[in-house]
């Protein structure tokens, strides 16, 4: 007689935790490169899968606890990405950006085009997304190239590593601000610390890795996107009474460091409930800050484009509409994320990495950089991963913002060809295939494992964020 397997057994066998992750990644996969699906779209269907499949999930709850997941995140990222969507936007359109460039030149030199580069492209990113930034910057290093004839890697990988660094670990770009959500991290801790650990991540490859590449390979000045360097020289020798001036160019990025950041320092000093500290929280509160810093933005391009309204509401409304597709692909991915910890995968691979002697921080790294080497998103790396790790924060022995630096030091780790900035970079640049591999995918591999290693260290020397606390 023929023995039945047990049906419950077989099903909790073939839906281990283990295999509704390969099943979800590869069915994300599928309907982000084959079926060209838009990634909020992709994102949600794959979370309802999962729920579906799983035996921790009631079927009942699988589209509640998918627009709770999305729902929750929304709450703290809707605000913020819109109101740093327009930043960016004005920044650009109103030639602030261009004025923060030839500030930096200015102040280091005509000769330090890859010093000049990269701190500017840190620095614009924090409000700024990094293809934009990228889109504003590479005119310049291109335009540089042109009349040097070389040092064209070292311009680009200068771009790359600054905008990258910030993208990943400072508040208020959608990676960071979800992960500090998720993980119930304070912004302005966030950004106080991940900014400092950014600058050594962006100089290892920004500076000491591009100059030596640079010396082994130079990359030819091609036409891309239509432009020719002649173009592009054009294109940067705009009149300087044109431009805003430096101290308003750069006011938003100032309020919106100086404002969120505030909340976190005067807090270490004074009582809660202090005056102060009550003025701080409300305007140290990254929805408020932001938008201050969004409302001087507008000025300074409304001021420049007064002489035509109809171009600067359209301007707006296109910043708008790019902020709510970032927030709506942000909150699938946490909707993702929360659905994957929902289904016991978070719990299996704590379990299994910690078998093999690994800590939260590793296993943190781990599985955002094996996220972006799947999805090819770094924001959906670090938003998937914070809601699998978020329910293991209480066993943490250091302090949960080395966790999130840690996620987003993983979600550098080695964008590749499913990378949407992989193509920009490869277009904009002019750039061959194995050329964006040299100046971004191993760019971001040393982005990564410095700001890991760096991670570390502090969380050693500082287990508790010591004066940052």
């Amino acid at each position: 007689m023929l023995s039945v397997p047990n049906t419950p057994m077989l099903i909790d066998t073939v839906l281990h935790p283990g295999t509704m992750l390969v099943v979800g990644i590869v069915v994300l996969l599928f309907l982000l490169i084959r079926l060209k699906l838009h990634p909020f779209l992709a994102l949600i269907v794959t979370t309802f899968l999962i729920g579906i499949l799983s035996p921790e999930v009631p079927l009942g709850e699988v589209g509640g606890l998918t627009a709770e997941e999305f729902g929750g995140l929304m709450i703290g990222i809707g605000i913020p990405i819109l109101m740093a969507a327009i930043i960016g936007k004005c920044l650009i359109e109103s030639g602030a950006a261009e004025r923060i460039v030839r500030t930096f030149r200015g102040s280091m030199g005509e000769n330090r085009d890859n010093a000049t580069l990269l701190g500017t492209s840190y620095l614009l990113s924090i409000p700024v997304f990094f293809d934009n930034v990228f889109y504003v910057l590479t005119p310049i290093a291109r335009a540089a190239r042109a009349r040097e004839g070389e040092k064209y890697f070292l311009y680009l990988v200068a771009i790359i590593a600054g905008g990258s660094t910030a993208h990943a670990l400072v508040p208020p770009t959608p990676g960071p601000l979800a992960v500090s959500t998720e993980l119930g991290i304070d912004i302005g801790q966030f950004m106080i610390v991940g900014g400092l650990i950014a600058i050594p991540a962006a100089v290892v490859p920004g500076i000491l890795y591009a100059q030596w590449m640079d010396r082994r390979m130079d990359i030819p000045l091609r036409d891309a996107l239509g432009t020719t360097a002649e173009d592009l020289i054009r294109q940067t020798e705009r009149e300087g009474q044109d431009l805003p001036g430096t101290f308003e160019a750069l006011l938003p990025i100032i309020l919106v460091i100086g404002l969120v950041a505030s909340d976190a320092l005067f807090g270490v000093f004074l009582p809660d409930g202090s005056m102060v500290t009550q003025i701080t929280g409300l305007v140290g509160d990254p929805n408020i800050a932001l938008t201050i810093a969004a409302l001087m933005a507008a000025w300074t391009y409304y001021r420049v484009r007064i002489d035509d309204l109809n171009v600067f509401e359209e301007e707006i409304l296109v910043a708008v509409k790019d902020g709510g597709n970032i927030i709506a692909i942000t909150a699938a991915g946490g909707a993702f994320g929360g659905m994957l910890a929902a289904a016991g995968i978070g719990e299996a691979i704590i379990d299994f990495t910690g078998g093999l002697g690994f800590s939260l921080l590793v296993t943190g790294y781990i599985i955002s950089g094996l996220m972006l080497i799947a999805t090819g998103s770094l924001t959906v790396a670090m938003i998937t991963t914070a809601g699998i790790m978020a329910g293991s924060i209480g066993q943490l022995d250091v302090h949960p913002i080395y966790l999130a630096l840690a996620i987003g030091a993983g979600s550098m780790v080695f964008p590749w060809h499913n990378n949407a900035a992989f193509w920009v970079i490869t277009e904009v640049g002019g750039l061959k295939h194995h050329e964006t591999i040299r100046a971004f995918s191993l760019v971001g591999f040393l982005m990564s494992v410095t700001a890991f290693t760096v991670t570390l260290i502090l969380s050693t020397i500082l287990p508790n964020l010591g004066p940052f606390a």
